[in-house]
């Protein structure tokens, strides 16, 4: 038996918000099973490609808002990591 585990966690400096609160996601852990090894780094493979994804999707609607004055991607911290272990 494997387990995924990954942990997703982001925060946004005050610069970047309106109201110039800061927002922060605290880290949230996620455990999943797998009955064998390359199912679970199947799965690994996907997740990290999806986070990846989405956080490039990010950067690149901020560096468009910071054409505009309005936001800089180093505003924005987003962390990652996801890990196949045996059970």
């Amino acid at each position: 038996m494997w387990v995924l585990m990954y942990v997703f966690s982001y925060s946004i400096s005050p610069a970047a918000t309106n109201d110039k609160a800061e927002w922060r996601l605290l880290p949230t852990v996620v455990f999943q099973e797998f009955s064998n090894e390359e199912r679970c780094r199947k799965a690994k493979a996907t997740l990290e490609g999806s986070l990846s994804g989405a956080g490039a999707k990010l950067r690149i609607g901020l560096e468009d808002l910071k054409s505009l004055g309005k936001a800089d991607p180093a505003q924005i911290i987003i962390a990652y990591n996801v890990e196949c272990l045996p059970k």
